[in-house]
């Protein structure tokens, strides 16, 4: 598909819509996040999506479950056993054709819920137990649907980790996205490597190695459109990993390396110090990267002007300023 060509205004994430305060819940209440509608949305454009009431429930409504039966999980009305299990599947097919044509970069689910929710969904077994170990059957259809869309649930957006990783994740995306619209070529995947080696770094060294070895070895590939589908796809989960402190200041010491000689004494000190206050958890990570920011622009270091790790995304957020 070829309409969506022109790039949104604001970076398009979808989101389950009581997430936003509409009243659309069940019991005709909400769940609007703080977070989501008042900062995060400054940012973006967001696409609201109800399965529930998209599919015709109507608010309010019998409240749904998963329910596991012999031939998989099915999704059925709790008082009056009403299985709507086909409707939902057909109105997720439908639905996710749609989203696939506005350029989503991201997707923010409700937790716990029997059609949205990501991890650890109830499914009620035979006996009547329930089990933790679900997705809902909407978030379940997304997930396959778009496997390298970032994708998380409101309730781990509460971690200043997840929240950080997410956020970076959708940013990062999106320029893959924009890069793909140019044409996905060896040339192109070099240059997006480049820019995303450290943050890659600070998400999974060992990922990071590996996505190297593919624009390394273009000759296992029989064409660009395979190597880009096999880096993306290792892109995807490389960035799915939660950057660790140690792995922080493993970037942060590679990165001062390209200047550190260009400092004078009482700077290389308070540089290397600085650094280190982080590794011991004494100042957020801000703190070392903005001073990393000013040597960049201060003595010209071409190389890491570009880098996705010093502006993964808007700095307003202050998403830094938490880990």
């Amino acid at each position: 598909m070829h309409q969506d060509k022109k790039t949104p205004s604001r970076i398009r994430i979808g989101i389950s819509t009581c997430l936003l305060g509409e009243k659309v819940r069940y019991d005709g209440g909400h769940k609007r996040d703080a977070f989501l509608t008042e900062v995060f949305g400054q940012y973006v454009e967001w696409v609201p999506v109800c399965p529930e009431v998209e599919m015709g429930l109507g608010i309010p409504r019998e409240p749904v479950r998963l329910v596991q039966q012999e031939d998989g999980v099915h999704f059925v009305a709790i008082q009056s056993g009403t299985d709507h299990t086909e409707k939902m599947r057909r109105y997720a097919t439908e639905r996710l054709t749609a989203l696939a044509g506005v350029g989503l970069r991201g997707y923010v689910l409700k937790r716990a819920s029997p059609s949205c929710g990501m991890e650890r969904v109830r499914i009620y077994q035979p006996s009547g137990m329930p089990e933790r170990d679900g997705s809902g059957m909407f978030a379940e259809a997304l997930m396959k649907r778009f496997p390298h869309l970032p994708v998380e649930e409101e309730g781990r957006l509460s971690d200043p980790r997840l929240r950080e990783n997410f956020v970076s994740r959708v940013f990062a995306y999106h320029r893959w996205c924009e890069m793909a619209t140019q044409g996905v070529t060896r040339s192109a995947l070099t240059r997006f490597h480049e820019r995303h080696k450290f943050q890659l770094m600070a998400h999974n060294q060992a990922g990071a190695k590996r996505l190297g070895d593919i624009l390394g070895k273009p000759g296992q590939y029989a064409d660009d459109g395979e190597m880009a589908a096999a880096y993306l796809d290792g892109f995807t989960n490389a960035m799915r990993r939660i950057p660790t402190p140690r792995n922080h200041t493993n970037v942060l010491q590679h990165m001062v390396g390209y200047f550190s000689k260009r400092l004078d004494p009482a700077d290389r000190a308070e540089m290397t110090e600085t650094v280190e206050k982080y590794r011991l958890g004494l100042v957020p990570l801000i703190v070392p990267i903005t001073l990393i920011r000013h040597y960049v622009r201060k003595f010209n270091v071409p190389y890491l002007q570009d880098q996705a790790y010093l502006n993964p995304h808007p700095h307003e957020l202050m998403l830094l300023n938490q880990l």
